[in-house]
């Protein structure tokens, strides 16, 4: 997570999260995902039936667990902001913890 930024507060995160159009984000994303174990499914009955290379068979099932785990990562994108928000907060309050305590020194 180091390197991203998140401008949105925690509450505009878990706002979104509760949304009209993350649930059609989620809901399209998820067809994807059914759509993928289709597909996947239909390679082995296609290799059982046609006997295509072992080498493009592992290269299509590679692709479409690409894909999947892509998806995934999208809808762990506000779980994901929400991690970084709390852990710039817990960075900020230990900055000042540390100031406070240099200036008590």
């Amino acid at each position: 997570m180091e390197g991203l930024i998140v401008n949105a507060t925690r509450i505009q995160v878990e706002k979104f999260k509760k949304s009209i159009l993350w649930t059609d984000i989620v809901r399209e994303l998820n067809i994807w995902t059914e759509g993928f174990k289709r597909e996947l499914e239909s390679i082995v009955e296609n290799s059982a039936e046609g006997n295509p290379s072992t080498a493009t068979v592992l290269m299509h099932m590679g692709d479409i667990n690409g894909r999947m785990k892509a998806v995934d990562y999208v809808l762990s994108i506000p779980d994901v902001f929400i991690d970084v928000i709390n852990q710039q907060k817990e960075d900020k309050d230990a900055e000042r913890t540390e100031r406070e305590n240099r200036r008590e020194e």
